[in-house]
């Protein structure tokens, strides 16, 4: 069986008397999107730091696919690829120098960078933009060539730390397309975000981790079931009655409440219980104008773990 890409096991970072990262436990399988969430300050970029070797932890260990990853080992870095919080380039250089110059920097040979740097720009969306300066890039533009050149040199986990903050709509699209075709290659890609719609839209697993305590890890799938965040049926009906209202209350599945013609139950269960509701109000003499569900989405599971204050 292959090694994880990232195996984290108590791991800790202290700033002074702020404890950033508390006793952390991850792990992340291969060929996953992951997403790291947390509020801002939650302790995701110390995180990464040291999973890229930018910071030592206090104590706990770190492996990427079996290797120890703490501190300067060049085994590790050759198989992840990093682009950091809003990446700062030389804005002198255009795209395509500033990709070969990391291609140096990895040691790619001059063959492979003449390759390598055309086929990554087409891929991030910058074809026919190489010759164009850094600095005349859009925001958008500079988290692609940040994507690009943390693709470089074909590294198998790919780290992304916020990589649409402070984009548009459009921009904000390209990136989680992005995300979507560099797992098609079979990569494994861990990315930091608050951003909760991304997430949900292109993830297979989330960790939440908040005060940099990990609050949940697992699927999509299981923080809805395991969390149990606020779900609810609405109905509104023709004409509301004590008929109505006692039939809902007598199910055991929801707590009931009333305003006007609209019940809200409150409901205990992950099962799909709307049929029997439906049955419940009709049963009970009512003409059921509309019916919806609300929460139980990541939405709420994340304010149910994170809090509202965050």
């Amino acid at each position: 069986m292959d090694n994880p890409p990232i195996e984290i096991q108590n791991l800790t970072k202290s700033y002074g008397k702020l404890v950033a990262v508390n006793k952390l436990n991850l792990r992340v399988e291969p060929k996953q999107v992951h997403g790291f969430l947390g509020p801002n300050g939650a302790g995701k970029t110390t995180t990464i730091k040291m999973l890229v070797g930018l910071l030592r932890p206090d104590s706990g260990s770190l492996k990427i696919f079996g290797l120890d990853g703490i501190g300067d080992n060049t085994r590790v870095r050759q198989r992840i690829g990093y682009m950091p919080e809003l990446p700062k380039f030389p804005k002198h250089l255009t795209g395509t120098e500033l990709l070969d110059l990391y291609g140096r920097m990895y040691g790619m040979t001059k063959e492979e960078r003449k390759q390598r740097v055309p086929e990554l720009l087409k891929m991030v969306g910058l074809e026919g933009r190489g010759k164009d300066r850094v600095g005349h890039y859009s925001k958008g533009m500079q988290q692609r060539v940040g994507i690009a050149q943390a693709l470089l040199d074909d590294p198998d986990l790919v780290i992304l730390d916020e990589p649409s903050i402070g984009l548009d709509p459009v921009g904000m699209v390209e990136v989680r397309d992005m995300v979507k075709e560099i797992t098609k290659t079979g990569k494994t890609v861990f990315f930091s975000s608050h951003l909760l719609a991304e997430v949900q839209q292109i993830c297979d697993h989330v960790t939440v981790l908040h005060q940099g305590i990990v609050r949940f890890s697992g699927t999509l799938e299981e923080i809805s079931t395991q969390v149990h965040p606020g779900r609810r049926i609405v109905i509104e009906v023709d004409k509301p009655t004590d008929n109505i209202l006692a039939a809902l209350k007598a199910l055991s599945m929801a707590n009931v409440t009333v305003n006007g013609n609209v019940y809200t139950l409150a409901v205990n269960t992950q099962d799909d219980v709307r049929g029997q509701i439906s049955k419940t109000v009709t049963g009970a003499g009512g003409l059921i104008l509309s019916l919806r569900e609300e929460g139980g989405g990541l939405e709420e599971a994340f304010m149910t773990l994170v809090g509202k204050g965050a």
